[in-house]
């Protein structure tokens, strides 16, 4: 812990621009930025515009922030400039009302609908699948895409609009997320600006509303439970007050799981792909477990025994997570030898953490043997967070990993996927480490 217990005497950041804080070096050097801070300290001071926010890089005390004391921290500065555009979800919301609504949404997310959900996921991957041909060179990260949001469009909306729900989300949310975390890591007037990114951002927002509220208009006429998550979320009812969501409040979780159910897995499949083909002997042992399976689909009953795959997975999800997460205390709070007050922000990189040698040796190596008891321990409470932790953990956890391997055992069954001579992959980041590009040729297996 750094020697003070005050914040005025952190360490600083290199690369402080005037007005604009560190801004421009987190969106030009982005991993490399916040990968260098824990040489500097185990909270270090890195301003957003003039705004002062205070990494931590050290696990121990982010489990802090994130469990012990999760209690003591609300959503921060990004939660709230992310809040007028995707509204006050599970994700964004603070306080009683965040833990009423987790309470609401919660029962969408039982095991016994994950069940459902995964035949779902198997239906869309096995058609996906089936839709290649031998030799062809596809888009394989826009096709992960395009899966994932057909998956969780499809979980989500039994409805007779869902269709033009899926098509809209497929056709918005990639521009949303392109241009979120811009929004959020700069200063307030950047978004008022009359830019390109700014109005095709505002276009898409608008458009996802209109059709989403028209689907919860519809599913509210129906008065039924078609199995689907937007039945729970209309019909669920508080325990305590007996009252059920509201429009707004149902459009808003409605666009927190689009949102989240889409990037983590679609990225996720996009890189697993991507190293199963850079790592034969990896990919090998993968084809062996799941032709145990003899080419039938997945179902929920078979994940318990899909080990390797989650191994996998896991490694994928260290290499590739969420870049940034941030809160703020909403009372005192000492975290280690640091007294922090009220309203301070904080600032975690779930990318930082899994990069970081001290919790994972050789940390750029995909070695899904890293999450296999018998070759190594578990990190530490704190260095692997890549759907976060404590009261705030990604209520969709469970369904991610369940699709993950669901998706990639139908593709894995059927083809290989073969990188494309001379186009080289490179991971981009928004919120999240995307690759420049990811042609990739269909061989059969």
């Amino acid at each position: 812990m750094n020697s003070t217990g005050t914040l005025e005497a952190l360490p600083i950041a290199p690369g402080r621009w005037p007005v604009l804080g560190h801004t421009p070096s987190l969106l030009r050097r982005q991993f490399r930025f916040t990968s260098s801070l824990a040489g500097l300290g185990d909270v270090v001071k890195v301003y957003l515009g003039p705004l002062p926010t205070h990494v931590v890089t050290r696990a121990d005390l982010v489990h802090q922030v994130l469990v012990t004391d999760g209690r003591k921290f609300d959503k921060g500065i990004m939660f709230d400039r992310f809040r007028p555009y995707f509204g006050n979800g599970i994700a964004m919301s603070n306080g009683s009302f965040h833990d009423s609504q987790r309470r609401l949404v919660q029962p969408a997310f039982h095991v016994t609908r994950i069940a459902r959900y995964t035949a779902v996921m198997s239906q869309v991957a096995q058609a996906t699948a089936e839709s290649w041909q031998p030799g062809q060179v596809i888009a394989f990260d826009d096709a992960m895409q395009e899966m994932a949001v057909t998956i969780v469009g499809q979980t989500l909306f039994a409805t007779q609009l869902g269709g033009a729900a899926i098509a809209e989300a497929q056709r918005s949310l990639p521009v949303v997320i392109k241009y979120g975390m811009v929004r959020a890591l700069s200063p307030g007037f950047v978004a008022r600006l009359p830019i390109p990114a700014n109005r095709a951002f505002d276009d898409a927002i608008s458009r996802l509303r209109r059709i989403v509220l028209d689907v919860i208009a519809e599913g509210r006429a129906q008065r039924a439970d078609r199995g689907d998550v937007l039945s729970m979320l209309l019909t669920a009812e508080d325990a305590d007050t007996g009252e059920g969501m509201t429009d707004q409040q149902v459009y808003d979780e409605v666009v927190t799981l689009l949102t989240g159910g889409i990037e983590t897995t679609a990225l996720a499949l996009s890189w697993m792909f991507h190293q199963l083909a850079r790592h034969p002997e990896v990919e090998r042992r993968w084809h062996e477990e799941i032709d145990a399976l003899d080419g039938r689909p997945v179902t929920h009953a078979d994940l318990p025994q899909l080990v390797y795959t989650n191994h996998i997975a896991r490694e994928i999800l260290r290499m590739y997570p969420i870049w940034l997460l941030m809160r703020r205390t909403n009372t005192d709070v000492r975290l280690g030898d640091l007294t922090i007050p009220p309203l301070t922000e904080v600032t975690i990189s779930p990318h930082a953490l899994h990069h970081d040698p001290r919790y994972f040796p050789d940390p750029d190596r995909f070695d899904p043997d890293r999450w296999n008891p018998a070759h190594a321990a578990p990190p530490p409470p704190g260095a692997y967070i890549p759907f976060g932790d404590g009261g705030r953990k990604c209520i969709g956890n469970h369904f991610a990993l369940a699709e993950i391997a669901v998706a990639a055992t139908a593709i894995g069954a059927r083809w290989r996927m073969v990188p494309v001579p001379d186009k080289t992959v490179r991971v981009k980041v928004t919120g999240a480490a995307y690759p420049s590009q990811l042609p990739m040729t269909v061989v059969a297996r």
